[in-house]
């Protein structure tokens, strides 16, 4: 049976399409256009957008989360059962496909959760693999991870986790400047896995180096590195000169403000992934919870970790993220949606099949009223909740 939805605005591929229509046949798009040009069959699932979600229904890929650790109570690193919990609530905001964002451990325990994340991949067709977030950070912006997990990037190191992960860490968080660092990068990236700057006091132009080594993400722009200063520029200004990277943007209002916010769109326009680095707490009540073996404190919807009151990530969904950008940064609509479809895709290389509704891709799209809250959603042609 396939779906047609209908009436619809449509957000894709940095256009923005009025009173269009997309033909989702099995798990694929099959078609689209304008219109009343859609024709459906006598078994076809027809849905009007606008009897849905009102006037200015807008219809967009799914959303693509490549940073976040968990949601709805559970975190990722508590294992499968709690994956599938916190990406059940993930879903419903329109987060179609995620990657697996892992904390820092010892060795051994973080190659056994690469390991689970890869079997889920074989069986969780909304898991796209894993992000080793740590343990190759600097201490000295280690933000909320156990300084204590924290070890340099050598080839033993390297090769142990890349094995755990059996071909599906999708990205690997790297501080340039610690020893071994470039080398570690080349040694990932000839692996099919993508290297991230993160959690570093590197300048400008070890930064760069680390992008002309294989680096092509920067983990979450602006925070646990130096800021972009006037005489300065550290990782930021490296990132926004180089066509090559990605920024991840935490568009929460608590990790950026949203002049920052409209600041790096603007800086890298096209290169923009809004992330959410949610932890246990999104899309569940403040109090008590850990992160990494950290125990954190949330209120008001803020993470900080008790001991230090360090942020310890969000409490985000991406449908929020987008109405931040939108409501609050003045990004245009067609470019925030980018950043939650298309950019990140291309930044962990899953773009042949997710990130837009073009022909050929996976049927994964996201319903939204004029206000941008989510309506309904689908992964692989079918309706989730």
């Amino acid at each position: 049976m396939a779906v047609i939805v209908h009436s619809v605005r449509l957000v894709d591929a940095g256009t923005e399409t009025p009173d269009a229509w997309v033909r989702f046949d099995g798990a694929l798009v099959e078609a689209s256009g304008v219109g009343d040009t859609w024709r459906g069959g006598p078994d076809d699932e027809i849905v009007d957008g606008t009897a849905v979600a009102g006037d200015g229904a807008v219809l967009t890929p799914g959303f693509i989360d490549i940073h976040g650790h968990g949601g709805a109570g559970a975190e990722y690193d508590e294992g499968a059962d709690a994956v599938r919990r916190a990406r059940r609530t993930h879903r419903a905001h329109g987060t179609t496909r995620a990657v697996v964002s892992l904390v820092t451990a010892d060795l051994d325990t973080l190659a056994g959760r690469a390991a689970m994340v890869a079997d889920l991949v074989a069986t969780d067709g909304d898991v796209l693999g894993s992000h080793l977030e740590g343990p190759f950070l600097d201490a000295g912006h280690k933000g909320a991870h156990d300084e204590s997990g924290l070890i340099p990037p050598t080839p033993q190191a390297v090769d142990r986790l890349l094995a755990a992960g059996r071909g599906t860490l999708r990205q690997i968080t790297i501080a340039p400047e610690l020893p071994g660092a470039l080398d570690a990068i080349r040694r990932i990236v000839a692996s099919g896995t993508a290297v991230a700057v993160g959690h570093t006091g590197a300048d400008a132009a070890t930064t760069a180096a680390a992008f002309d080594a294989g680096a092509r993400i920067l983990t979450h722009a602006f925070n646990a590195m130096p800021p972009l200063h006037h005489r300065a520029p550290g990782p930021i200004g490296a990132a926004t000169a180089d066509e090559r990277v990605t920024l991840e943007v935490i568009a929460d209002g608590v990790h950026l403000d949203a002049e920052i916010v409209r600041i790096a769109f603007a800086a890298a326009s096209g290169r923009i992934a809004l992330v959410t680095d949610a932890m246990a707490a999104a899309g569940a009540p403040d109090g008590d919870y850990e992160l990494g073996g950290l125990a954190v404190d949330v209120r008001e919807g803020v993470a900080r970790l008790v001991d230090s009151g360090a942020i310890a990530g969000s409490t985000l969904t991406q449908d929020a993220a987008l109405r931040f950008a939108v409501h609050r940064a003045g990004v245009p609509l067609p470019a925030a949606v980018d950043a939650l479809t298309s950019t990140p895709a291309r930044a962990i290389g899953v773009d042949d099949r997710f990130g837009t509704l073009q022909p050929g891709h996976a049927a994964d799209a996201v319903l939204l009223d004029a206000s941008l809250a989510v309506r309904r959603v689908w992964a692989d042609g079918a309706a989730i909740g």
